[in-house]
């Protein structure tokens, strides 16, 4: 019996990858998290078993596992986006553990990648940014020491930034002196979902801009030079005359 972490992917049911859809379909049991993975990612499955754990606490997610388990039924435990990207599957597994039930991480594809997707941007340009930290707002969840925006935000690279649309007038001031007001920002709200979203500008007037639209919840922010127009160099890999092992030099 084993437990499979599964990512659904951001929203789109066909962005779930092919073996976390078999799993799904092949598990008897079913536990997934109803507020963020549309029910369409759960179409074709055969399981005796569907739990909507939006509605449970841990406790009773780590019975319904251990209840599988006496039975000898997998279970298909399925995340939104990445589970490994907060999905709070560390405290799941830390019970797993406990239990000595076997699992399993099939990951997903996250919200910044089906982002940067839907703005048509890449998240790592030559001589611009070559470094993408994902990070949250700490506000019901303190950061740890180091971790603070103002302490990211001196690298000067591309951020993605969970969970903090609500708290998007105190993040633009913290980035504002590292970034300048006119670095290229956006949001995104509820990415690849039937009414996604989102808004593009500068740190300057993102805030009104989101304002507009009011989004509250279940929305990215990005920020970066990457997302403007900033001039970048080609990359060696494809440059004429630079030589590697599947393209040698004359």
């Amino acid at each position: 019996m084993t437990v499979y972490f599964i990512g659904a992917g951001p929203g789109d049911p066909e962005l779930i990858t092919v073996k976390g859809q078999r799993l799904i379909r092949q598990c008897p049991v079913i536990i997934y998290a109803g507020s963020l993975v549309p029910a369409a990612v759960l179409e074709g499955h055969q399981a005796v078993t569907v739990i909507n754990s939006a509605e449970l606490h841990l406790e009773q997610i780590i019975s319904a596992m251990r209840t599988a388990h006496a039975q000898g039924q997998d279970v298909a435990r399925v995340h939104s986006g990445d589970p490994s990207l907060y999905g709070a599957i560390g405290e799941q597994i830390r019970h797993l553990r406990e239990l000595g039930i076997d699992y399993q991480i099939i990951p997903g594809v996250t919200a910044t990648a089906a982002s940067a997707a839907l703005l048509g941007c890449e998240l790592t340009l030559p001589q611009v940014s070559q470094t993408v930290i994902l990070t949250r707002f700490g506000d019901t969840s303190p950061m740890p020491p180091g971790e603070q925006l103002a302490d990211l935000a001196r690298h000067g690279s591309t951020l993605a930034i969970h969970l903090g649309v609500k708290n998007l007038p105190r993040i633009v001031s913290e980035l504002l002196p590292h970034y300048g007001p006119q670095c290229p920002a956006a949001v995104v709200h509820r990415a690849t979902w039937p009414d996604q979203d989102w808004v593009r500008g500068t740190l300057d007037d993102i805030v009104e801009r989101v304002a507009l639209k009011d989004f509250r919840r279940t929305a990215l922010i990005l920020v970066g030079h990457v997302l403007g127009d900033t001039p970048f160099a080609e990359s060696a890999l494809y440059r004429a005359g630079h030589a590697h092992l599947f393209r040698p030099g004359d």
